[in-house]
Formats: C-alpha cells, structure tokens, sequence
C-alpha cells in the first residue's frame, strides 16, 4: 500500500508542484547536419486542442515528465544526449565504440545484443543506464515526429526519477530516516512500470507495419510485457529479446543490411526466437536455452509443462 501512495504521490507532484515547468509554450531545439534536421520537442501539459481522449492525457503526462526531469539536468549533458538526426554519428559502417559512445538519434541506433553486453559488462551495468536513457529517448522523439504523441516518457521522465529516487532514498534509508525506504520502492516500481512499456512499444513497432513485420519474420508480437515482473534470470530473458528486436526494427527502419549476431541467435537461441514462447514452453524446450542443448529432446513427459 505505502508503494501505490508514493505512486500517486509522484503523478500529484508532476501535475500540481511543477506546473512552471510542464506548462511551458512549445519549445524546439533544433539540431543540423549537412543533410539533414530533427527537432527535439517538448509539448505543454495543457493542450489548447483537446479531445479528451486517454491517450491525449497519457501523452500529456510524458511530456510534462519528460520536460520537467530534463529541466533538473545540467546543459553540457543535455548538450551531449541530446538526440540527433540519424547518421550523425552513427551509420552500417560505424565501429563498436562509436555506437557506444553516441547521442541518441533518430531513427535509432541499432544496438544488437553482442554490442549491449559488450558495453554493460565491463562497467557493471554502468553503460545500460545510458542504453535504456537512449532507447527510452529515441522511441520519445521517434514518436512525436511521426504521430505527434508519446506513450513513455523519454529517457529523462524513465530513468532519471528512477536514479534520483535511488541516490535520496538509499542514505535516508541508512540514516534511518522515515520515507527512504518508499521512496526506494516507488523508484522501483517507476522503472518496472516502464520498462512493461517499453516491451509494449517493442511489440507494437514491430507487427504494426506488415512490411516491418515480413522482414523481421514475425507472426506475433515477439514480447510477454508481464515478464518484467518475473524473477531473474526469467526477466533478462525477455529483457534481452527487447533489446534485440529493438535493434532489429531500427536496423530495417534504417535500411541497414542484416548482420549475424552470434550471441542472440547462436549462443542463446531463445532471444532471437520469432515465437512468443510461454512460461510452459520455455521450460519444456531445451532447444530454446543455449547452444549446446539445442539438440535436446522436448521434457513432454513432465504434466506441469505441457499447455
């Protein structure tokens, strides 16, 4: 129960502590290259064209989320995440740490499995912060430019309530002072909460256009969104699957040949796997989890497992 209050209390605060900040006029950050120009938008909180619809509130909540955490960021950061036109930075030639190192841009970075592990071992998880700021801010302004709304709130309204929740909470807690402790919480169930959506925004990018759809092989939405929720390691399953049919729609979206990534479709067949497996299935098809058990015979003598 104290979770769900800190919820609210974090809606209630965006919406009524903050109005200067979500209710601003209409701002444009304008970035250019030698081809070509994107513009980085921010919305009011209150529209002057309304149809009262739910996603017209769920859009207008983002945004303000969005402008009011990048509000609190300081400019030479800003400066440097802010997104970019695509190729940039980053093109089907660019080298590993180029990607690595990028702005987000849009459309976005492919950034497949091998590459993500490669970035986020080494430091410790450090670098997938900046992937999920990226992925999160990308789909943001991906999402405006090409409909006008947004259904999450860009890597500042996703990671940063979450990271300040985490740096006030945690010595609070230490200290023994009342509400670290749910203000813990409460930042972990704002990144859970947004990372479902994320996989819900995987899903719908990637089946919403048959074209996309045909290229990437699906038949299906590839994502459980209830999977976050699960113990690990079942929550890096689909975790991982994310990331790479995140990258593979950018890929296609980007007009970038298909590259072999040995790790999503070798070493770990089930993050690349076109079927939306289930819990069941996943259990009872060694085939699924690593290289050397793709060989396996399925476990259908176990009743549990059969669907």
């Amino acid at each position: 129960m104290n979770s769900v209050y800190a919820i609210i209390s974090s809606v209630m605060l965006v919406l009524l502590v903050f109005p200067s900040y979500i209710s601003d006029a209409f701002v444009t950050t304008t970035h250019t290259s030698t081809t070509k120009t994107i513009n980085i938008r921010s919305t009011p909180l209150c529209s002057t064209k309304k149809d009262d619809s739910s996603d017209d509130f769920i859009s207008d909540f983002c945004v303000g989320t969005n402008t009011f955490w990048r509000n609190l960021v300081i400019e030479p950061v800003k400066n440097y995440v802010d997104v970019q036109p695509a190729e940039t930075t980053v093109n089907k030639d660019s080298d590993a740490l180029t990607k690595l190192t990028s702005p987000p841009e849009v459309p976005g970075i492919p950034r497949p499995v091998w590459l993500t592990i490669l970035g986020s071992v080494p430091t410790a998880l450090g670098w997938y912060g900046y992937y999920k700021f990226s992925v999160e801010e990308e789909l943001y302004q991906y999402e405006l430019q090409e409909i006008g709304k947004v259904s999450g709130a860009g890597g500042y309204g996703t990671l940063f309530p979450f990271v300040y929740g985490i740096i006030i909470g945690f010595p609070l807690t230490l200290l023994h002072v009342p509400g670290g402790e749910l203000l813990i919480q409460a930042a972990g169930i704002w990144i859970l909460a947004g990372q479902m959506n994320l996989y819900r925004r995987v899903n719908e990018l990637c089946t919403e256009d048959e074209t996309i759809k045909a290229e990437l092989e699906l038949t299906e939405p590839p994502l459980w969104e209830y999977w976050a929720v699960l113990p690990p390691p079942l929550d890096v399953v689909v975790g991982l699957r994310q990331v790479h049919f995140l990258s593979e729609y950018w890929r296609v979206k980007r007009g970038y040949p298909k590259e072999k990534d040995i790790i999503a479709e070798e070493l770990f067949p089930f993050i690349s796997m076109k079927e939306r497996f289930t819990l069941k299935q996943f259990f009872r098809r060694p085939k699924y989890w690593f290289w050397f058990t793709t060989n396996w015979e399925d476990f259908d003598n176990i009743p549990l497992l059969k669907d």
